[in-house]
């Protein structure tokens, strides 16, 4: 096959919030944004010259309103199949996210506030049920889908055969994308000790770049770096008691 492209779809701001069109033999979206933005991001889809028709499949990379908040929208405006991983079939059917919000930091203790973050959305069923790495050389790409939780108990990540890493929440640009470059944590992770396992795995698989939710592209070098930072904080938060972590 040859090789995918992969094309960032702003939802909110320039990188406050991403989909992600990705490009090969038949074209692949990942993620759908907030409730509402499944237009915009279907006129996004249509500029880069992809007929919706043409579309095989629709990858939610995790149970956050901010990523499956337009998933049926999409569904009906291309007519293609949606992807979940089964852990987070609750929020997708019910269209609410688990609650609490567990914030990872003072920006996540803020945004759990939003009333819009609490609210449910419309649900949907995903056609393609992911349980573990599973090939999209049957929708024409040259990738992998990857379970990766911790953020959530189903969130998942696309590697493409050329080494990008659509990541989702996986990691983040440092305020939400604000700062370019800048490795963070996304304002909330469910299990942060098993995010940071997931991440460390998708990085021994050296990826060229990280294409995150939130932000622009990350450096997978500078990502390593601050991945042994964060590993020593929650070290240390486990051990005074202060780290949260959502039940099973």
């Amino acid at each position: 096959m040859s090789r995918t492209k992969v094309v960032p779809i702003p939802v909110m701001g320039r990188h406050n919030i991403n989909a992600y069109l990705l490009l090969g033999r038949r074209p692949v979206i990942v993620d759908a944004g907030t409730p509402g933005s499944g237009q915009k991001i279907l006129d996004q889809v249509t500029a880069h010259g992809v007929d919706p028709s043409d579309v095989s499949l629709i990858v939610i990379t995790h149970g956050h309103i901010d990523h499956f908040g337009s998933a049926a929208e999409l569904h009906r405006l291309t007519g293609a199949p949606v992807a979940g991983h089964i852990a987070d079939l609750g929020p997708y059917r019910s269209g609410r996210v688990r609650e609490p919000y567990l914030p990872t930091g003072p920006m996540g203790r803020l945004m759990a506030r939003n009333r819009k973050l609490h609210a449910r959305v419309e649900p949907f069923e995903p056609a393609v049920l992911i349980r573990g790495e599973t090939s999209l050389e049957d929708f024409g790409l040259a990738a992998r889908i990857m379970p990766t939780p911790g953020h959530t108990a189903g969130s998942v990540s696309v590697l493409t055969d050329d080494g990008d890493l659509v990541a989702g929440d996986l990691v983040a640009g440092s305020f939400m994308g604000l700062i370019r470059g800048k490795p963070a944590n996304p304002p909330f992770h469910d299990d942060p000790q098993q995010n940071l396992t997931s991440l460390r795995k998708m990085l021994a698989l050296n990826p060229t770049a990280l294409h995150v939710g939130h932000g622009s592209p990350l450096d997978p070098d500078r990502v390593r770096q601050w991945a042994y930072r964060e590993h020593d904080r929650l070290v240390r938060l486990h051990a005074a008691g202060r780290l949260t972590t959502r039940g099973k």
